[in-house]
């Protein structure tokens, strides 16, 4: 069990069960806070296979050296960070991703999840990431011609390869929710159901460089939706979400950095996936790139 000190108390975390106790009755000094933040998303390569029109991950081809991340992976352990989600592009493209796991699961305490849209995993892949990765991501926008129109893939095969992953792994299943998907909202939930997800993540598109984001009127289907939910799989939402209605926060003191942060396959580290201002990795590691990113954020 990992032990991670902040602003809220101490943080107990187990990640084969997932278990999370947080101490809140002590408080501890500043001086002895974790410096790393909570959870580190790393897009270790640009690459992917498909051509989803709402793809925010930049489209210049970059990837992440094996033993630079290694190394950066130990940094962030060592330092208080809690769990790594390895993306993309399409993480299962790029091909030291095997040997990066169980790097990370040998070598680490870290919670290892993937955030993949699920199409080239086959029994071998998840023979050789079956003790290595604690939980998949798997993007589903849409189902029937929606999610086939959307993803440029078939939907009878997605079913498969949600039911080959299952048998290896807790798995959720990821929503974009725009204009085009916010009407198979119960779909994709009961499509969960069925494949036993263990939860389902709502992502509201974010604005960026090619697309609006989801409107208010979206945004307000969302709310209406998941208010009336009724559903078995537990759902969540991005923390950044522009909606009303009240969320679950455990940790409210640990804000910021050091409670996210992305790495990008270039080797820049970015206050979250969506923003452009980073700061590169350089020799003195990881934890250096985020102080002054910090310190860039501060000013």
């Amino acid at each position: 069990m990992k032990c991670r000190l902040g602003p809220d108390g101490i943080h107990l975390f187990d990640r084969a069960t997932g278990l999370n106790v947080l101490i809140d009755e002590v408080r501890v000094p500043e001086g002895q806070w974790s410096v790393a933040p909570r959870q580190v998303s790393i897009a270790v390569t640009n690459a992917c296979d498909l051509t989803c029109a709402y793809c925010y991950a930049p489209k210049h081809r970059a990837h992440l050296d094996p033993k630079r991340l290694c190394e950066w992976i130990v940094e962030l352990d060592d330092a208080g960070t809690l769990g790594i989600g390895f993306g993309g592009g399409e993480p299962t493209v790029y091909r030291h991703i095997t040997d990066v796991c169980i790097y990370a699961a040998e070598h680490t305490g870290l919670a290892i999840t993937m955030t993949t849209h699920g199409h080239k995993w086959n029994a071998d892949l998840v023979s050789r990431l079956k003790d290595a990765l604690n939980f998949v991501r798997i993007s589903v926008d849409g189902t029937g011609a929606t999610y086939e129109r959307l993803r440029g893939r078939s939907f009878a095969e997605l079913r498969v390869r949600l039911d080959l992953i299952a048998e290896g792994f807790p798995f959720g299943l990821n929503c974009v929710v725009n204009a085009e998907t916010v009407g198979q909202l119960t779909a994709v939930a009961d499509l969960a159901a069925e494949h036993g997800a263990a939860e389902l993540l709502l992502l509201p598109e974010r604005p960026t460089a090619i697309g609006r984001g989801a409107p208010r009127d979206v945004l307000d289907q969302l709310e209406t939706w998941v208010l009336s939910y009724s559903g078995s799989v537990p759902l969540t939402i991005s923390e950044d979400a522009a909606i009303s209605m009240p969320t679950a926060v455990a940790l409210p003191n640990e804000t910021g950095l050091r409670s996210y942060a992305h790495l990008d396959a270039s080797g820049i580290v970015h206050a979250s996936s969506y923003s452009e201002a980073g700061q590169k990795v350089g020799e003195d590691g990881v934890l250096a790139a985020f102080g002054r990113l910090a310190m860039t954020e501060v000013a």
